[in-house]
């Protein structure tokens, strides 16, 4: 669905001297991503040029958001320690960072996260609480008001949201003339930051989110003109565990309403062959929340530019799952 950029309300957004601080502030965290050009499967001369933030040191742009926000409360984190909510690859950015920088670090988690992520944040010392999906965002202020944590959300906050704009402010500098960035939605943090950047840097173009058609909410909320939330009922039943967030933050809806044009939906069957194009034609390993953008793209739901862009936002895949995408095999 398409939607009018609406300048009318002036809520408090991120801009682009905040992303360049953010960028500064990261830099001795954070890899500059490279663009892979990946052909399209039935037209090989139609180029998709791919941020490939799934080659973060921890497999996903989370990092970015994670970093901008933990290095401006340094000194509280270091006293009380930190808490954040993931399914799994803000969970690895936080539990990362804290073990960098001699963090304590309490990290709650979905009980239907998938065990390979749950383990890789244990693997990095940080505690994990897993709970119901229902309650894995309202257990970290508990936690706050219990033992004085530091919270570090993983997308409904200005900082995270700066951090996460360092994307599109790279994307830009490497694709001057890019007309059309795709980006994937969830609670929309990442969406939010590089529309702000995108379109200050580069007015003419689309900024278009993709999210799956089982975990639609922000399209839903896009089309209604105001946040629609889906319970973990039915975003869950995606097999993009990156993208089951059940309705968009605050702070990335008032983004989102600014300056995102479009957000179309793909169903889980287009996220798989997208994840195998990835890896065989990209030579990229993508989980599921990560392929969604080239999925819209390699099924033509989507508008191209002549220089079209894609974030690929993440690389942390169950093997079994990898295994049998690149088989063929049905995942349910």
């Amino acid at each position: 669905m398409t939607a009018t950029r609406n300048p009318a309300e002036t809520p408090q957004l991120v801009g682009l001297d905040d992303i360049r601080a953010a960028a500064g502030r990261i830099a001795d965290f954070v890899l500059h991503t490279p663009v892979i050009a990946l052909p399209h499967p039935g037209r090989p001369d139609n180029l998709l040029h791919c941020k490939a933030e799934s080659l973060q040191p921890t497999g996903a742009f989370k990092l970015r958001g994670a970093c901008n926000t933990i290095l401006q409360v340094l000194d509280q984190a270091r006293e009380r320690g930190v808490v954040a909510q993931s399914s799994g690859n803000h969970a690895r950015a936080v539990a990362w960072l804290a073990h960098r920088l001699g963090l304590r670090a309490v990290i709650v988690m979905p009980d239907a996260a998938p065990a390979s992520k749950v383990a890789a944040v244990r693997a990095l010392g940080a505690e994990v609480e897993l709970v119901p999906a229902a309650i894995r965002d309202t257990r970290p202020l508990e936690l706050v008001a219990e033992h004085g944590y530091v919270h570090v959300p993983p997308y409904d906050d200005l900082r995270v949201i700066a951090g996460q704009g360092t994307v599109g402010l790279e994307l830009v500098e490497q694709l001057p003339d890019v007309d059309v960035v795709l980006v994937p939605v969830s609670g929309g943090g990442l969406i939010a930051g590089m529309s702000a950047a995108v379109t200050a840097l580069r007015p003419g173009a689309r900024v278009i989110g993709v999210e799956p058609e089982l975990a639609a909410d922000a399209a839903e909320s896009l089309r209604a003109g105001r946040r629609v939330e889906w319970g973990p009922e039915r975003t869950y039943r995606t097999v993009a565990d990156g993208l089951r967030t059940t309705v968009l933050g605050g702070h990335p809806w008032q983004h989102v309403r600014r300056y995102v044009d479009e957000i179309v939906t793909v169903s889980d069957d287009q996220i798989r062959a997208a994840m195998r194009h990835l890896a065989i034609e990209g030579r990229l390993v993508v989980e599921p929340a990560g392929a969604a953008t080239v999925a819209a793209w390699m099924h033509d739901l989507v508008p191209a530019g002549p220089t079209t862009a894609a974030v690929v936002s993440g690389g942390s895949v169950d093997p079994a799952l990898l295994s049998a995408v690149l088989a063929g095999r049905s995942t349910a």
